[in-house]
C-alpha cells in the first residue's frame, strides 16, 4: 500500500498553481468574449501544438466538430501536413518559443490565417502569428505545464460559446465550479497505491486523457497509457489487473467497468464533474505520486520549459532567451503581425526537451 494520504498536497509551486486553475478558467472565459482572431463557424481549422499544447489542440478540435462550427483537425507541430488546405490555423505554446510552432507558422503564414494563443508577452510566437493572445495570466513558473493548458482550452472552449450552446460540453463557468471541489477532494486510494494507470477518454476527453498520462510521466516517472475508451478492449485491457487503474474521463462505455472490474483492477470515474475539472486531480495524482516516489516535480528529469532547436532562427533565438521569464499578472493581452522570411523546419541536435 502507499503511504501517501488521500488529501495529500504539496507546497511547491506546481501543486500551487495547479490549485489556482479554477479562477483562471473564468478568467480566459472572459478573454475569448472580445478576442481577435478565434475560428468563424464554417471555418476549415487545423490546431496545433507540442507536448500538452499537442493534447489541448485535440480536445478543442473535437469540441468543434462537436458543436457543428467546422471541420477541425489537430496535428503536433512537427507532423503537421503542409499539403492540406485550412481557412485558419490555432497555434497553442505557452512559451512562444518553440521551434516546431514557430517553423511551422512560417511555412504556412502566407497561405492560411494564424492565431497563437501564449502566456509570454512579446514572445517569438506574437509577431509571427496573424493575431495573437496572451494569457499572461496563466504562465507558469514550473516546467510541467498545468494551468496554462486548461485556461487555453478553457479559452478556446469560451469562443465556441459566442456562437450558441450545444449538448457536447457544459459552459466554462460550470466546469469552472466543478474544478473548486476537485481542487481539495481526496485523491482516491487506489490511484495513490497504484503501480500503472492507463487513461481513457471518447471525443474531446481523449486529449484529456492523453495529457493526463503524461503528466504522470513527466512528474512521477510513472507507467501510464492513454488510449480512446473504445479501444481499451483491443489490447490495452491487458495489462490492466490487481494493484493497476483504469481512470476514464466523461462517459463510460457499457461494459467497461465490468470488464476492469473482472480483471481485478480499480476503475476511477469523473463521478459527474466536467471531464476537463477531473484532469485537475489527476495533476495533484502526478504530484503526490512523484512526492511519495522521492522525486521533487518542480524539477523533472530531463525537461525544461521550451524547446528551442539549433534550426531556429538567431531572431527567434534571441527573442526567446529574453522571452523566458515568470508568470504575469496582467490581463490577456492581444497582438497582431508577422515576422519575416519563413524558417526552415525540422531540427538537429542539441534540443532540450520542453513541457509547451
Amino acid at each position: 500500500m502507499s503511504d501517501i494520504p488521500a488529501s495529500a498536497t504539496s507546497s511547491g509551486r506546481t501543486s500551487a498553481e495547479i490549485l489556482t486553475q479554477p479562477s483562471h478558467w473564468l478568467r480566459a472565459a472572459a478573454a475569448a468574449a472580445a478576442a481577435p482572431g478565434l475560428p468563424r463557424p464554417g471555418e476549415r481549422v487545423a490546431v496545433t501544438g507540442c507536448g500538452t499544447s499537442w493534447f489541448m489542440a485535440q480536445a478543442y478540435a473535437a469540441l468543434r466538430e462537436a458543436a457543428g462550427q467546422g471541420e477541425t483537425d489537430a496535428f503536433a507541430a512537427s507532423e503537421f501536413p503542409v499539403s492540406r488546405t485550412y481557412d485558419r490555423v490555432v497555434a497553442i505554446t505557452r512559451s512562444g518559443t518553440t521551434t516546431e510552432v514557430l517553423d511551422l507558422i512560417g511555412e504556412v503564414r502566407e497561405r492560411w490565417e494564424v492565431l497563437a494563443v501564449t502566456a509570454t508577452p512579446g514572445a517569438p510566437v506574437v509577431p509571427a502569428a496573424d493575431e495573437a493572445v496572451v494569457l499572461d495570466f496563466a504562465d507558469e513558473e514550473s516546467v510541467v505545464q498545468t494551468r496554462f493548458a486548461t485556461s487555453a482550452l478553457a479559452f478556446l472552449r469560451a469562443g465556441l460559446e459566442r456562437h450558441g450552446r450545444w449538448t457536447a460540453t457544459r459552459p466554462v463557468a460550470e466546469a469552472a465550479k466543478d474544478a473548486e471541489s476537485t481542487t481539495v477532494s481526496p485523491l482516491p486510494p487506489a490511484a495513490l497505491a497504484a503501480e500503472q494507470w492507463t487513461f481513457l477518454g471518447t471525443g474531446w476527453t481523449y486529449g484529456l486523457a492523453q495529457e493526463a498520462a503524461l503528466k504522470m510521466r513527466e512528474a512521477a516517472g510513472a507507467w501510464t497509457e492513454a488510449y480512446p475508451a473504445m479501444e481499451y478492449r483491443h489490447g490495452p485491457v491487458s495489462v490492466t489487473g490487481p494493484g493497476r487503474v483504469t481512470w476514464i474521463f466523461g462517459e463510460v462505455p457499457a461494459g467497461l467497468a465490468e470488464e476492469v472490474t473482472a480483471t481485478g483492477g480499480t476503475l476511477i470515474t469523473s463521478e459527474g464533474r466536467d471531464p476537463m475539472a477531473d484532469l485537475i486531480r489527476a495533476q495533484r495524482l502526478a504530484v503526490a505520486v512523484a512526492e511519495g516516489r522521492g522525486l521533487d516535480p518542480d524539477r523533472p528529469r530531463n525537461l525544461t520549459r521550451s524547446v528551442i532547436l539549433n534550426s531556429a532562427r538567431p531572431a527567434f533565438e534571441a527573442t526567446a532567451r529574453s522571452a523566458e521569464r515568470g508568470p504575469g499578472g496582467g490581463a490577456p493581452g492581444y497582438g497582431k503581425g508577422r515576422v519575416g522570411d519563413k524558417a526552415p523546419r525540422g531540427g538537429t541536435d542539441n534540443a532540450q526537451h520542453q513541457v509547451d
